[in-house]
């Protein structure tokens, strides 16, 4: 018996762990669909400013000066980023959740919130956050 088997299957590579190739069954998955843009900076560093409140309220991270070394940034830079957590959480929620920057400079920028950060009083905040034209979040 002379004649041979074959068969045919769709394989595809992937990333296994520490980056080593893997064989997977199936063609290769389509990438997920990009968003055109960039996520605003401010968004960015708000999140940051919310994990680096969860690290140091669970324990993995002692304070702020900690973070600051970590980072490779002053603890007065960890200051300027933590100071967003006493904005309103409405303010909060609406700095994650800005539309993503197509072109050009992102419409709020830190050194604005800033002073709003400083005033304690939310209804203030609001009302210093609306003066300066803040863009809606959008709803869904």
């Amino acid at each position: 018996m002379t004649g041979g088997l074959t068969i045919q299957r769709q394989v595809h590579f992937r990333r296994g762990r520490g980056s080593q190739k893997v064989l997977a069954k199936g063609a290769t998955p389509e990438p997920p669909a990009v968003e055109p843009g960039r996520v605003p900076r401010i968004s960015r560093l708000m999140a940051l400013a919310i994990r680096f409140d969860h690290l140091i309220k669970s324990g993995q991270i002692t304070d702020q000066a900690d973070l600051a070394r970590l980072g490779h940034v002053t603890r007065a830079r960890v200051t300027q980023i933590m100071n967003l957590l006493n904005l309103a959480p409405d303010i909060q929620e609406e700095l994650l959740f800005l539309p993503r920057t197509l072109q050009g400079r992102d419409p709020i920028r830190e050194h604005v919130l800033r002073p709003i950060a400083a005033v304690l009083d939310w209804r203030k905040q609001r009302g210093m956050w609306k003066a300066i034209g803040a863009p809606p979040a959008p709803s869904g």
